[in-house]
């Protein structure tokens, strides 16, 4: 597989099941990214739960030109299934200190769900490990949508998750 639909990411952790897996069958993409993170689970867990404020992507593209905050906001772990996160998902499901899965229903992506998921890899280090499944409401795009829509979200999601990575390892 191109490593623009799996950067990062090792053979075991593709073969893995995921929340998001139930909530989208008959994806038209699949992709996966992850990194290494010299924190806890615990800790790494909390900055996924930072999505809540701000996407940690490319701010002038993904956050209107406002900075990611470089603080935890308190209490952004305590989460509830329906909040938003990155202004266009919703969150489905969550497993405290372990995963959260979000949704976006959509026009113009089609319905994407997604699953951060954090492991321990050993003392006070983690394993971040995102599954993002995409389907196109335009089925005749669908072929050219899947090569597109993973080369955009390897530029915005690597981002996300390096900058999530350091932000966890600064602390």
């Amino acid at each position: 597989m191109s490593v623009i639909y799996t950067w990062g990411s090792t053979a075991a952790e593709r073969a893995d099941a995921y929340p998001c897996d139930a909530l989208l069958e008959r994806a038209d993409v699949t992709v996966f990214r992850a990194v290494d993170v010299e924190a806890s689970a615990d800790f790494a867990f909390r900055w996924i739960c930072q999505l809540r404020v701000a996407p940690y992507s490319y701010d002038l593209i993904d956050n209107l030109g406002r900075r990611s905050p470089q603080q935890l906001t308190p209490d952004v772990d305590r989460l509830a299934i329906g909040q938003r996160f990155m202004t266009i998902f919703r969150l489905s499901g969550f497993e405290p200190g372990r995963s959260i899965t979000l949704l976006h229903r959509g026009r113009l992506f089609g319905r994407v769900a997604v699953t951060y998921r954090v492991a321990p890899a050993g003392a006070g280090r983690s394993r971040l490990v995102a599954k993002l499944l995409a389907r196109s409401e335009h089925r005749r795009l669908a072929r050219a949508f899947g090569p597109l829509l993973a080369t955009g979200d390897l530029v915005m999601m690597r981002r996300q998750l390096l900058n999530l990575k350091a932000l966890a390892e600064r602390e």
